[in-house]
């Protein structure tokens, strides 16, 4: 039992930086239309879209990916917690 919640923090962490990866490409131009960004972009849009129909930007500013970072990371702390209490 416990291998199997820390391979699902494990993933998670690994999502995290595959969303700091992504999130930071937006910064440069034309990042996200290589094929490195595209490729990004079909793992991490369908989690961050959600997000981003709740929270709309303000005016050029995105904080959604914010949000979404946050709550991935409150995924992995109440998995570890999980994890503990068992």
């Amino acid at each position: 039992m416990d291998f199997i919640f820390f391979t699902l923090i494990r993933l998670i962490e690994i999502y995290s930086w595959v969303l700091i990866i992504y999130i930071i490409l937006s910064w440069f131009p034309n990042a996200r239309s290589s094929s490195f960004g595209e490729a990004l972009g079909r793992i991490c849009e369908p989690y961050l879209e959600p997000f981003r129909r709740i929270i709309p930007p303000i005016g050029m500013i995105d904080i959604s990916p914010l949000v979404a970072f946050f709550v991935l990371h409150l995924a992995s702390r109440g998995l570890f917690a999980l994890v503990s209490w068992f």
